[in-house]
């Protein structure tokens, strides 16, 4: 009774609830608020003050609603070979409003009311040679709210420090936007559905520090007949429901690819964060292979100026002897379309670019089976970067290459439309180890930040659990860096260290490392706040993993919820008492490594900086 009350409301005054009625779509003003309700209490989420497009001939001014279309139910099932959960649902109650402008033009808001927050985008029936040049899209983030935002850049690898203003040298900012409206309420402000005909977009609140509006990285060209924006997303609820959310995928198109048999995630040997041209050594790249084959992992990474490679062989002579040992490898690109050969660039340069290149190159590929590609440099979120990003993805489907998208946009959805797509980078990630000292001391807190926001979108190629250092130390413990293989989720899993870091671990960890899933049935958020902890619980078949990490630089005992774990065997690798990241790699004292029957505990005291795995089997 109460949900069919919802629903007449919902026509009535031009509201949408989700269907388990605890999200709101209320107009307020001339704009909308997402409303949370909770029990007899509601928290106004996030409000969104303006709507609307303009149109290159002077249109989507004054606009005008002239009426509300009846609600409709979405509801379908989809797959995922990837991501959080590999059995998704997309639920929500849909409303549409229709807008007419000062040159009588239509355009339609359409909105999404799902349990785990709203979408709205934009559609037009009848664009003649004219296109979108503005959005008028804001949100209300007033100052005092806290939040964890990047300031934009075009590779999106910034840190989301914990602030209460929006303060920012050039008011520009990147997606994902997690604000804290209320003590136990979380919005996640990000875009989904991006298509041939879209540029991404970012948020600016240069005309006032509390407006943020939706700014496309450049006007749309010209285009006729129907077309759409894409999908603005905001996930709501508790952070539990922020991090477990679906929603980027459940408003994105459905799979494109017919077969995807071929398509087969899994753990991959990389060279470059000990090795910064190690891909151009002959002899290091059959040390990785070698690795791999120790660790049993299927994939071995030939990183930048493969092209170029000397010291006893070629790159086909690399790629043989991988097979030789059983090892698929994976190859790097450049993207050609940002950091370009003039620019002293690593190669291969221009290979991808001209359609009959791509179409040769991959042909190549596919030939010499070679699994998958890396692509890097990417000139931000400009239309034709969008497109030649689907472009990219069409053509190594058709050659039954996987994708891992480097220096690239955010994941916004494509990772359903293609799931060759496997992984993104977009985040400041171990890499940067090897080029600044600034993650040294960051590292810790920004790797407890990111489960709640940049992975929550999206698989996040982080390049985790590396025991040595690189160019720059690292201070976090053996066991936060074990951790960060669970709580990151990238189905091609990129392990960044050498061999002669890993293999003298001891047998459990090398085991651990050796099985490790890199897909999941199953995602829950079962602690944590964003920079000072998280433990995280992710199922595969019939074994949980639980991992944690401690953001701060002080001892944390962390709390969480274990009543919904059966009891079975587990294992533990936690940070022996007193060990703070100092030893060197290969030193096996860090390490407390204990098995067990029954119930898992429910609380760990981590180190400074510290962590830890726990590996339930039912």
């Amino acid at each position: 009774m109460l949900f069919a009350a919802m629903a007449m409301t919902m026509i009535a005054n031009a509201q949408v609830f989700s269907p388990n009625g605890k999200l709101e779509w209320r107009e307020k003003g001339k704009g909308f608020v997402i409303v949370y309700h909770n029990g007899d209490s509601e928290c106004e989420a996030i409000a969104i003050t303006n709507v609307g497009l303009l149109t290159k001939d002077g249109g989507g001014k004054a606009l005008t609603k002239k009426s509300v279309l009846p609600a409709k139910a979405i509801k379908e099932s989809y797959t995922m070979i990837g991501g959080k959960s590999h059995e998704c649902s997309n639920e929500a109650n849909e409303v549409t409003y229709l807008y007419t402008d000062n040159i009588g033009r239509q355009q339609r808001l359409v909105v999404r009311a799902y349990n785990d927050g709203i979408a709205f985008r934009y559609a037009f029936d009848d664009l003649q040679h004219t296109r979108p040049t503005e959005e008028q899209t804001t949100y209300s983030i007033p100052e005092g709210t806290k939040r964890w935002i990047q300031k934009w850049t075009e590779s999106y690898e910034e840190f989301f420090p914990q602030t209460t203003t929006g303060e920012n040298e050039n008011n520009h900012w990147g997606y994902p936007a997690l604000i804290q409206p209320a003590d136990d309420v979380f919005a996640l402000v990000s875009e989904a559905g991006i298509e041939r005909w879209n540029s991404a977009s970012s948020l600016y609140n240069d005309l006032d520090k509390e407006s943020y509006r939706v700014v496309m990285d450049e006007n749309m060209q010209n285009t006729t007949g129907q077309w759409t924006s894409p999908w603005r997303v905001i996930i709501v609820g508790e952070l539990k429901d922020v991090v477990a959310s679906t929603l980027v995928t459940d408003v994105s198109e459905p799979c494109r690819i017919e077969d995807t048999s071929w398509i087969k995630p899994g753990n991959v040997s990389w060279i470059y964060w000990a090795y910064n041209h190690g891909s151009n050594d002959y002899q290091i790249i059959r040390k990785y292979v070698d690795m791999a084959v120790e660790m049993h992992w299927p994939y071995v990474l030939i990183d930048a100026e493969w092209d170029e490679m000397h010291n006893g062989g070629n790159v086909e002579d690399a790629i043989r002897y991988a097979h030789e040992k059983g090892i698929k490898p994976l190859l790097w690109y450049n993207s050609s379309t940002a950091w370009i050969k003039e620019w002293g660039a690593p190669g291969p340069h221009e290979r991808l670019n001209a359609p009959e290149n791509r179409e040769r190159e991959f042909a190549w590929l596919e030939k010499m089976g070679v699994a998958g590609v890396k692509i890097d440099f990417f000139a931000g979120d400009k239309q034709e970067t969008m497109e030649y990003c689907i472009d990219l993805l069409e053509c190594a489907a058709r050659h039954h290459l996987m994708v891992n998208f480097h220096g690239a946009t955010i994941p916004r959805g494509w990772q359903r439309t293609y799931p060759n797509l496997l992984s993104v980078e977009a985040v400041y990630g171990a890499e940067w180890y090897n080029n600044k000292a600034t993650l040294t001391l960051k590292a810790a807190a920004h790797n407890a930040t990111l489960p709640f926001t940049r992975n929550v979108i999206g698989p996040m190629d982080y390049t985790p659990c590396t025991f040595s250092d690189s160019q720059h130390q690292h201070i976090t413990t053996h066991a936060h860096e074990l951790a960060l293989p669970v709580l990151f989720e990238s189905p091609l899993l990129h392990w960044a260290d050498k061999p002669e870091s890993y293999l003298p671990q001891p047998k459990e960890v090398r085991d651990f490392m050796s099985s490790l899933p890199t897909t999941w049935d199953e995602t829950r958020l079962l602690s944590g706040y964003p920079g000072e902890w998280v433990v995280m619980a992710r199922r595969s078949g019939n074994t949980w993993y639980i991992a944690g990490i401690n953001g701060k630089d002080s001892q944390q005992t962390l709390s969480f919820d274990t009543s919904f774990l059966p009891k079975g065997k587990y294992t533990l690798f936690i940070d022996r008492p007193g060990y703070k990241g100092d030893l060197p790699a290969n030193n096996p004292k860090p390490w407390r490594i204990k098995s067990a029957k029954g119930r898992i505990p429910a609380k760990m005291t981590c180190q400074p900086r510290g962590g830890f795995v726990i590996v339930l089997q039912q």
